[in-house]
C-alpha cells in the first residue's frame, strides 16, 4: 500500500507540518519525532484511539531510518502515550486529556495546601547581598584559604567512604567539636548524643516541629520576631500565637499559660531578633519553670550570641537549669557564611530514645566532607580566631553606622538592638510606611528589612528598619543613610493627609 493510501494518511501530513531539523548542536530526529508526537497527542491534536502510521510510512515520508521511528514509538508506548499491538498503533486514551495544556497548568498552579498560603511572602530576596541587608555576616573577611585547606584535608583522609550515607545525626567529630565550643562559649549542658547536625536552623526547626508537635497544637512566637520560625510552624498546621516582646525580651501574660497552653515556645533570649532585646534571667528561669508545669517544651535559637560587642558573652538558656525542656538551636550561617548550610539541634536527654526512630528514617547524614571540615576547623581553633576577629570588625561597624544614624537621619527616631549581632533596628514614628520605604531602598542598592514585617499582630509602634550591617562597609554608611534620610522624609511628606 503507498503512503497516499495509507488511512493514518492525515496523521502524516500533521507530522510533517514542519521538516525535522538536522543540526549536530541541536536535538537529535528520534528526539524531534518523539516530542512532536508527545506534544500532539497532549494537546488531543491527535486524539485518543487515532491511528498513527506504520513506522516504514512515517520513516519514508520524513525521510529518516525505520529504527528511529520504531525506538520513538516503543518509547512512546513505555510512557503509556500510544498502544501497540498486531492491529496497529494507536493514540492511548489519557485521563483529563481534554482539557488540554494550558487549563491543565491553571488547575495546578492553584492546587497548593492551606498552609502554603499561609506563608508570608518576604520583601526581600533570600539571596540578596545588597547594603543594609540584615543577617548577612561580612563574606570577603571569611579565611576561605584556610577553610580549603581543610575542606583538602578532609577530602583525603575520608577518602571515597564520606561519599555514601552518614550517621543521620551528623558526624561524631562536628558534633564533639560544636560541643565543646558550646560549653564553653555558651554554657550548654550537652553530649554529642544529644546534638544533631541539620541544614541550616530551618530545618532544625521544621525538626522540632515534626518531633514534638501534633497539627492544631498551639506554639507561641516572639512578635515581631523570626519569620523562619512563623513559617516553620504555618508549615506544620499548627496555630501560631504571637506574644509581643519588650525591652525585657519574650512578655508572656500569665493567663496565656491557661488560655492557650503552648506545645512549643519559639524565644531568641540572647539578642531578641529583631529587636535586640535580652530576656532577663528572671523570665528565662519563669518560662522554664512555667514550661514544665504544664508540660511545654522551649526552642531556644541562638542565632547570632557569638556576637556580643559589650562585656562577656551572654549564656544560654538551655544551661540555666538541668534537665530544662529547652531543644537549643544554633547555626553556622552567620558565624561563617550561609552556603555552608550547617546547623543543629541539641536535644534535652528526656527526647534521644524518642526521636530515635524518626532521625533514622527521616534524615540521612549528608555534606559529610563539609561536616568533617568544619570539625577540623574549629578543633584547630581557626573558628575561635575568626570570630574574635568578626567582633571587632562588627563592633567598628556598629558604632559607625550608629554615628551615620545620628549625624543624617534627621527623622525622630529609637536605636535598639546595639549590643550583640550585626544589625540596627531603627524605630520610625508610626505615620510612614516601612514596607514602602524598603521598597523603595532597594532602588538604590539597599535592602533594609520593615520591622512591621517581623510582626504577626502588628502594633502602632512597630514602624521602623531593621539594618544589617555585617556585609556593609565603613566607608559606605555615610551616603547610604543620607539617602535613607530623604526616602523616609519623601515617605512622611506624601502620607500627610
Amino acid at each position: 500500500m503507498s503512503v497516499v493510501d495509507d488511512p493514518a494518511g492525515p496523521v502524516l501530513n500533521l507530522m510533517m507540518e514542519t521538516p525535522l531539523v538536522r543540526d549536530r548542536s541541536g536535538a537529535s530526529l528520534q528526539k524531534q519525532l518523539h516530542e512532536r508526537i508527545r506534544g500532539a497527542i497532549l494537546d488531543t491534536r491527535l486524539p485518543p484511539g487515532c491511528r498513527l502510521p506504520g513506522s516504514r510510512s512515517l520513516a519514508i515520508a520524513l525521510g529518516i531510518s525505520r529504527n528511529s521511528v520504531t525506538a520513538v514509538y516503543e518509547l512512546l508506548g513505555a510512557e503509556g502515550f500510544i498502544e501497540l499491538s498486531r492491529q496497529g498503533t494507536r493514540v492511548a486514551k489519557l485521563e483529563q486529556q481534554n482539557t488540554g495544556r494550558r487549563t491543565a497548568r491553571r488547575a495546578a498552579a492553584t492546587q497548593v495546601s492551606n498552609r502554603a498560603a499561609l506563608v508570608r511572602e518576604a520583601v526581600f530576596n533570600a539571596g540578596d547581598t545588597l547594603a543594609l541587608r540584615p543577617g548577612v555576616p561580612a563574606l570577603a573577611r571569611f579565611p576561605l584559604s584556610a577553610w580549603k585547606n581543610c575542606l583538602d584535608r578532609a577530602i583525603r583522609q575520608a577518602s571515597v567512604s564520606a561519599l555514601g550515607y552518614g550517621n543521620p545525626q551528623g558526624e561524631l567529630a562536628l558534633r564533639t567539636a560544636i560541643m565543646r565550643h558550646l560549653a564553653v562559649a555558651r554554657g550548654v549542658r550537652c553530649e554529642p548524643e544529644q546534638m544533631v547536625i541539620t541544614e541550616g536552623a530551618q530545618e532544625a526547626l521544621s525538626l522540632c516541629v515534626r518531633l514534638l508537635t501534633n497539627p492544631g497544637d498551639d506554639v507561641w512566637v516572639e512578635d515581631p520576631g523570626y519569620r523562619g520560625a512563623q513559617t516553620a510552624f504555618v508549615c506544620g498546621d499548627l496555630n501560631v500565637m504571637p506574644i509581643r516582646v519588650d525591652d525585657d525580651g519574650l512578655c508572656v501574660p500569665e493567663q496565656a499559660w491557661q488560655t492557650h497552653t503552648p506545645r512549643l515556645v519559639y524565644t531568641t533570649p540572647s539578642h531578641q531578633y529583631p529587636t535586640g532585646a535580652v530576656l532577663t534571667v528572671a523570665r528565662r528561669l519563669d518560662l522554664i519553670a512555667k514550661a514544665q508545669a504544664h508540660g511545654a517544651w522551649i526552642i531556644e535559637d541562638d542565632y547570632d550570641s557569638e556576637y556580643r560587642h559589650s562585656g562577656e558573652l551572654i549564656g544560654a538558656m538551655q544551661g540555666l537549669v538541668p534537665h530544662s525542656p529547652v531543644l537549643y538551636i544554633g547555626t553556622f550561617s552567620k558565624t561563617l557564611f550561609p552556603s555552608l548550610r550547617i546547623g543543629f539541634v541539641v536535644l534535652p536527654e528526656a527526647l534521644i530514645g524518642k526521636a530515635a526512630a524518626l532521625l533514622r528514617e527521616t534524615l540521612r547524614g549528608g555534606h559529610r566532607y563539609e561536616q568533617l571540615a568544619l570539625a577540623e576547623f574549629i578543633e584547630s581553633g581557626q573558628f575561635g580566631r575568626h570570630l574574635g576577629r568578626m567582633r571587632r570588625l562588627y563592633r567598628g561597624r556598629q558604632d559607625a553606622l550608629r554615628q551615620a544614624l545620628t549625624e543624617h537621619l534627621d527623622t525622630p527616631h529609637v536605636i535598639s538592638g546595639g549590643d550583640s549581632g550585626m544589625h540596627l533596628t531603627v524605630r520610625l514614628p508610626g505615620d510612614c510606611s516601612d514596607v514602602r520605604i524598603a521598597q523603595a531602598a532597594r532602588q538604590y542598592d539597599m535592602a533594609p528589612m520593615p520591622l512591621s514585617r517581623f510582626a504577626l499582630n502588628p502594633q502602632p509602634g512597630d514602624s521602623g528598619l531593621v539594618l544589617g550591617y555585617g556585609n556593609t562597609s565603613e566607608s559606605l554608611f555615610v551616603p547610604l543613610i543620607r539617602q535613607l534620610a530623604r526616602l523616609v522624609r519623601a515617605e512622611r511628606r506624601d502620607a500627610k493627609p
